[in-house]
């Protein structure tokens, strides 16, 4: 997929073909508050489209050959504006005082380029920005050029890697570039955009990243991507934010004293979990997030912190006294981001590794990994996978942990700490 805002998108490619081998006679994508100048199918063949109400309707000319690829070009233009949610806020592409960046999780990728915004949707993206030339824009992927003229920059970046829409992003900002790598330790290519004035803090916070990526590439298998950045903005964020191959961080993330290094591991861990291995839908959220919580534990246990063990146990002991009435395997709309999901899911990851022990748990997650690859996962996946690695049935642990509102106990005996 191509995405110039303001100029040219193309999602790509996409079989053209209904179930029963029908010619294609009309399709839609999501696209924000833009206006569309026209649409092109395959270049060359104008078609006509409504848009309205966040979709754009598509009737090509001719329907389309059953199972044939096709292209489609949406000629736009506007300013980018957040997608309005009635459970997440405001998506998507979003103004900093002195700058941008886009947050797309979960439906904000139309705020910015026409596609059809499903998680399991991935393509491979190549981003041109052009920005006046102070400016600093970092996007998906590895940098392919960077082309100065009179006042701006374009900026282009190349990603082949499978990416789901959510995912796709832009960061642009007055930021010095910082070099992570340390091919002493892991050789994946890290680097970082980050504020002058929060320099001497990032340094710190951040400098045992290159090790937090030798250990998940322990832990979890290989690096599924070319290369890692982080992005710190001048402005407060109130979470951080995933993207592929980039996580973003506010100001307030950056205290000089590693106060979220916590939330530096969860974001690194996403790259495995979420953006190489994707969500079939979003029901399956603990997928993501569940994997990414229990990967703080992890990084706690593996840096000299407390033992995983000991998280899990204290975050058990703090969800025995909240609300039991969630399903942590499809919590619903509403509440996919709920706090629970993460520290449920995590402990779900815990009590799988008290069961099958260290070796067996850590292999359920290289294969994991490896096999699903730049690929989309469900949670009967997971638990199948799972179940192959320990002659011991495993329903009775996944039903109580992901199936069932209320929380069990730990395996083993395991109390508070």
């Amino acid at each position: 997929a191509v995405a110039e805002p303001g100029a040219v998108a193309e999602p790509g490619a996409a079989g053209a073909a209904g179930s029963a081998g029908e010619p294609l006679s009309g399709f839609s994508l999501d696209l924000g508050a833009f206006r569309v100048d026209a649409v092109l199918v395959d270049g060359v063949r104008a078609a006509r489209y409504t848009h309205r109400a966040g979709k754009l309707r598509i009737r090509p000319a001719r329907p389309l050959p059953a199972g044939a690829p096709f292209t489609v070009e949406v000629r736009y233009v506007g300013v980018p504006r957040p997608v309005k949610t009635r459970h997440w806020g405001d998506l998507g592409w979003e103004q900093l005082e002195d700058g941008a960046l886009v947050a797309g999780q979960p439906i904000g990728a139309p705020s910015w380029f026409p596609c059809n915004d499903h998680p399991a949707d991935k393509a491979s993206y190549r981003i041109a920005v052009t920005a006046p030339s102070p400016y600093t824009v970092l996007a998906a992927g590895t940098l392919e050029s960077c082309t100065v003229s009179a006042s701006t920059t374009t900026w282009v970046y190349d990603h082949p890697a499978p990416m789901s829409t959510y995912l796709a992003t832009v960061q642009i900002g007055l930021y010095d570039l910082v070099e992570l790598t340390d091919a002493a330790v892991s050789t994946v290519p890290q680097r970082a955009a980050v504020p002058p004035r929060l320099r001497d803090r990032f340094d710190h916070d951040f400098a045992r990243q290159p090790r937090m990526m030798a250990a998940f590439e322990d832990l979890f298998g290989p690096y599924p991507f070319d290369e890692y950045a982080v992005v710190v903005t001048d402005d407060e964020l109130e979470v951080p934010v995933e993207a592929q191959t980039l996580s973003v961080f506010g100001a307030n993330h950056v205290d000089g004293q590693r106060g979220c290094e916590r939330l530096v591991a969860h974001e690194l861990a996403h790259q495995w979990f979420g953006n190489s291995l994707s969500l079939a839908d979003w029901r399956h959220i603990w997928l993501n997030e569940g994997f990414a919580k229990y990967a703080e534990w992890l990084w706690s246990e593996v840096s000299g912190g407390a033992p995983a063990a000991v998280h899990a146990a204290r975050f058990r002991a703090a969800l025995a006294d909240q609300p039991q009435d969630l399903l942590v395997a499809d919590p619903g709309m509403p509440r996919m981001f709920d706090d629970r999901v993460y520290q449920r899911g995590a402990l779900t990851l815990h009590a799988l590794r008290t069961v099958l022990g260290d070796d067996a748990f850590f292999a359920v997650l290289r294969e994991w990994t490896a096999t699903h690859r730049h690929a989309t996962v469900t949670t009967e996946e997971f638990t199948a996978l799972a179940q192959r690695h320990t002659a011991q049935p495993l329903d009775a642990l996944f039903t109580a942990w992901l199936h069932t509102p209320r929380l069990p106990e730990l395996p083993g005996g395991i109390g508070p700490v």
